[in-house]
């Protein structure tokens, strides 16, 4: 059986802080569990791992996309890819291809994300709440060690870091890793490891693979 927690003021002044940031990670609606620790300490999830967490707040999942809308994102046409600075590429290119060698990945695809993201801009913020070139959300900065999200070496570092360990929870399928960058790992999950049908999903998969593409081609 599900409990509710009581919202005491000091507590409902804590969800005014917490649960925007909980309910658009990843990019989509969840319900929103909690439980408090022996110390005190207020812990929220959409994924109750722990058996303490109990359900606090129900909210209506992101509605899938129309029926004819289902194909697989291979079989969309990919959107334009957004104009490039290159002067703000070039200020970053050497980072990239560093963080490439370093983590031993395809800087191609690092571009490729990054074009898609945010364009290069290292000072962009989504209307979701992610932040720079690799647009992490803050709770994907803090599970890979990005103190400052806005410095391009730190969030181009954890967001790389962040999609090689989503190649390796999907076998190397580099359709869902993108998918799952996009909309979350649950949501690729919750859809049976495929990619989830979120308008901007649909659309984002084929961009970038259009992207790292060209960047495959490119001398």
């Amino acid at each position: 059986m599900t409990t509710r927690f009581p919202l005491s003021p000091r507590l409902i002044a804590r969800l005014a802080v917490v649960l925007p940031v909980l309910l658009l990670t990843n990019g989509a609606w969840a319900d929103i569990y909690a439980f408090k620790d022996a110390d005190g300490t207020l812990h929220f999830s959409n994924v109750p791992q722990d058996k303490r967490y109990a359900l606090l707040m129900r909210t209506p999942k992101e509605a899938p996309a129309p029926a004819d809308s289902s194909a697989s994102a291979s079989e969309r046409p990919a959107q334009p890819a957004p104009a490039i600075d290159p002067q703000l590429r070039a200020r970053v290119a050497g980072l990239i291809d560093d963080t490439a060698r370093t983590l031993n990945m395809d800087a191609a695809l690092l571009h490729a994300v990054i074009a898609v993201e945010s364009g290069y801009n290292p000072n962009v913020v989504s209307p979701k709440g992610a932040i720079g070139l690799m647009q992490l959300m803050p709770a994907t900065a803090r599970r890979y060690g990005v103190a400052d999200p806005y410095d391009p070496a730190q969030n181009i570092r954890g967001g790389a870091q962040y999609l090689r360990d989503l190649m390796s929870r999907f076998d190397n399928d580099l359709k869902l890793t993108l998918a799952a960058y996009n909309a979350g790992e649950q949501a690729v999950a919750r859809y049976g490891n495929t990619i989830p049908p979120y308008k901007e999903t649909l659309n984002y998969v084929p961009r970038v693979m259009s992207g790292l593409a060209r960047n495959q081609q490119q001398p």
